[in-house]
């Protein structure tokens, strides 16, 4: 089986414009933007052949697939097909988030979902954070999906009232706002601002989804650390209580933050979700080697 460290990543999904930018300035989009924390992790799509069970896994807002790979990696080295869409807007400059809307989210996420369905015979969708939250929304949306493993889905922010109104104050006449929790140490990549605009999509999808939780019916993992202070502490309560599925386990992580999928507790988490699919019926059938 091919390392997943050696596959070939997708092409760059920017817009014309930002490609324009990028070789004018002189670096590679991945390996030397500047604008990216991390910036020598692969943060392309990728898709990873495995056996017929297959898992789309989706990074969060500011981020990119660097954020999913490493528990990418543990399932595709359990017998899983992996694969994780880039969101538009993200891998490229921070104003390009500004200029995208929810529903790009949706249309991206779903593109790579088509991929998995062409390839696989069982489909499993998760992610973190805002994949979180758009993993949830194609489930409320689409029966097909076998389960949803939710990792610090960002349904509601911590965002005090006074924030939230700032935030729709100052969307309009300032690009972004400076991250403060910025963390060494983890292979954690995206932008070290949080773009205003691009913020109030995130609200938005919020919205698409919450009211509708109860038309879920698949089983739900959800993961989050309790030291995450992006995403509020009431989220996994709130999605485990309205959801409809018979089977929905909530898991938290006692020395993990928001990024609980890329922190000290991977092997944990990755541990949590192998067994949370047997449970399920969704464990990864055995890829046939050669005769």
């Amino acid at each position: 089986m091919t390392n997943p460290s050696d596959l070939a990543v997708c092409p760059c999904k920017a817009s014309s414009e930002s490609q324009r930018r990028l070789r004018q300035e002189g670096y590679k989009r991945t390996l030397l933007n500047p604008h990216l924390h991390n910036p020598e992790l692969l943060g392309e799509e990728f898709f990873w052949s495995g056996g017929p069970v297959g898992i789309l896994l989706c990074h969060g807002y500011t981020a990119t697939t660097a954020e999913v790979r490493p528990l990418a990696r543990c399932l595709h080295a359990a017998g899983y097909t992996v694969a994780g869409p880039l969101l538009p807007g993200h891998n490229t400059f921070p104003e390009d988030l500004n200029r995208v809307r929810w529903q790009d989210w949706v249309k991206a996420f779903d593109a790579m979902l088509d991929r998995l369905y062409g390839r696989c015979e069982t489909i499993i969708v998760g992610g973190e954070s805002t994949g979180g939250v758009l993993s949830l929304y194609h489930a409320i949306h689409d029966p097909r999906p076998a389960a949803i493993l939710a990792y610090a889905p960002a349904l509601r922010l911590t965002l005090n009232p006074a924030v939230r109104i700032l935030l729709h104050v100052m969307a309009p006449f300032k690009s972004s706002w400076a991250k403060r929790n910025m963390r060494s140490g983890t292979p954690w990549q995206g932008y070290r601002v949080n773009p205003l605009k691009g913020t109030l999509q995130l609200i938005q999808l919020q919205k698409q989804v919450d009211p509708y939780l109860s038309r879920i019916q698949q089983p739900v993992l959800i993961v989050q650390g309790r030291h995450d202070i992006t995403v509020h502490p009431g989220v996994p309560e709130r999605i485990a209580s309205c959801v409809a599925s018979p089977v929905k386990e909530i898991h938290w992580m006692e020395n993990s933050p928001h990024t609980v999928i890329v922190d000290q507790e991977l092997d944990q988490v990755a541990q949590i979700t192998l067994d949370f699919l047997e449970r399920v019926g969704l464990q990864a059938s055995p890829v046939p080697g050669p005769l």
